[in-house]
């Protein structure tokens, strides 16, 4: 195992995905069924392509929890890029990051799994960051809120359906899936709201799909090199770039409440990642 390889790779990872929310954030005056298109549309090109090089059969094995896993992604997906038309890119980035709550009710139910006491202490810390930004950052959209609360819920359904699958399908079988069928339904909705991209957003709207693989390749690079209990926490450091690109690029604003609920949100989740890695 190599930590200092783990992180080098983590870093890679969080900037592709912050590289590929702050272009979602430019584009954000395009339909979000058009950005999840050519998002996802980059990715298939090169997961398909992989999986012919390896000769990996595509179809893979857990076929129906394939394709639950795919649209509960694309669904999750695209309710993240509708709320970075509302909300500033690392509040957004942090709510969608409390999906592991989620993840373990729904654990409990499908999984049989058990959560220990300490964990929900930790999701306590979490939802208080949540309350945090809608009772006292004014600045906070409410439908905006709503739409990446949602994104979350379905992420948590994401990780469930990935936890069922297992080992049982290659990663990029998983992730081929799920380019698939958010190209299919993004390219299905997106006939009927087209908005024709003009000079340089053709460039960045193909950037997305290359930004997104290499986020997924390097996340699954990191994990392999070393333990989860030393990986997990690592792929918060998105919320940090995120803010940062946010500040830079965009002139977004982050009050003092809202710094506190990210830094709530983050902390509680971080403390759950390490927590559950210990006692796993």
């Amino acid at each position: 195992m190599d930590f200092k390889k783990a992180l080098m790779y983590m870093v890679i990872s969080t900037l592709s995905f912050t590289f590929m929310n702050a272009t979602v954030k430019y584009l954000v005056h395009l339909p979000a069924y058009e950005l999840v298109f050519f998002r996802s549309l980059g990715t298939l090109i090169l997961t398909m392509s992989y999986l012919t090089i390896k000769k990996i059969p595509i179809l893979g094995n857990r076929r129906k929890l394939l394709i639950y896993r795919g649209l509960a992604g694309v669904t999750s997906m695209t309710l993240f890029f509708m709320s970075l038309k509302y909300l500033t890119m690392g509040t957004a980035v942090s709510l969608r990051y409390i999906a592991p709550i989620f993840a373990a009710f729904f654990a409990i139910f499908l999984l049989k799994e058990k959560v220990k006491f300490m964990q929900w202490i930790f999701f306590g810390i979490a939802f208080g960051g949540v309350l945090i930004l809608k009772g006292f950052d004014g600045t906070l959209d409410s439908f905006g809120l709503i739409l990446i609360i949602l994104a979350a819920f379905f992420s948590g359904l994401v990780y469930v359906t990935i936890s069922k699958i297992g080992k049982q399908d290659h990663p990029v079988v998983v992730v081929n899936y799920f380019m698939m069928i958010a190209t299919f339904v993004g390219g299905i909705l997106t006939i009927f709201n087209w908005v024709r991209p003009v000079g340089t957003e053709w460039i960045l709207l193909l950037g997305l799909g290359i930004f997104g693989y290499f986020g997924q390749l390097y996340m699954t690079k990191a994990f392999q090199s070393a333990t989860t209990n030393q990986v997990a926490p690592l792929k918060y450091i998105e919320v940090l770039f995120t803010v940062t690109v946010g500040l830079l690029w965009f002139n977004e604003i982050y009050t003092l409440w809202s710094l506190l609920g990210i830094f709530m949100i983050i902390g509680g989740l971080i403390l759950n990642a390490m927590y559950k890695s210990r006692v796993s």
